[in-house]
């Protein structure tokens, strides 16, 4: 179905972009993609102009497609969002957990404990994607879920430009450990406090490097 292609289309360039496969200010062949991912020029399209929306993708009229630029300084302002957001987003996930995403919840928990000595940044940094969204899924606000999505992205953009120089990855990935056990117990107020405290070492760390 052609909202499914739409939606692959778009999980797969925005990983691109994040993960800098695509570099900032790169062009956008929307065949070229297309014929990568095997699906037409539509969904591609589609896919572009939801990018464009979230700054992610820089559309010039008769000059063409782009991923955006990175800008360093918007680190303060995006991260001055997710504490609060995140944080607020965590403490309704604890409230709202279902007994399918317990079960999601616990598959994350494997997850991280077999990372557990690994040197792939590239793998830990999905891996810590993937507790961030499905965080903002278990809080159970459409209209959160899509927001927290838009600031995450643009901070996945500044933490791989740095992730070979960051001196704490693996033990910032694995703070979420204890986070998704508070979710599982319930405790909204202490997941609030370890994802918000997550969010602003991270913030620090990369100002150290950059």
């Amino acid at each position: 179905p052609r909202a499914l292609l739409a939606d692959r289309a778009y999980e797969e360039l925005r990983d691109m972009i994040v993960t800098l496969r695509l570099a900032p200010g790169a062009p956008i062949d929307e065949d070229m993609l297309g014929g990568e991912l095997g699906m037409g020029r539509t969904p591609v399209r589609e896919a572009i102009k939801r990018l464009a929306l979230e700054n992610l993708v820089t559309v010039f009229p008769r000059r063409g497609t782009f991923a955006s630029e990175i800008n360093i300084t918007d680190l303060a302002h995006i991260s001055e969002v997710r504490i609060q957001l995140e944080g607020h987003a965590a403490h309704r996930a604890a409230e709202r957990i279902t007994d399918a995403q317990c079960q999601q919840l616990e598959d994350l928990l494997v997850q991280l404990a077999g990372s557990r000595g690994s040197d792939d940044r590239q793998e830990l940094m999905a891996l810590d994607a993937r507790v961030h969204r499905f965080i903002y899924r278990c809080a159970g606000n459409p209209f959160m879920e899509d927001t927290l999505g838009r600031y995450l992205n643009l901070s996945l953009r500044i933490w791989h430009l740095v992730i070979d120089r960051l001196p704490h990855l693996f033990a910032r990935v694995h703070e979420h450990d204890e986070m998704l056990r508070a979710i599982a117990s319930g405790e909204g107020k202490h997941a609030r406090e370890i994802l918000e405290e997550h969010i602003a070492t991270f913030e620090r760390e990369i100002r150290t490097v950059l």
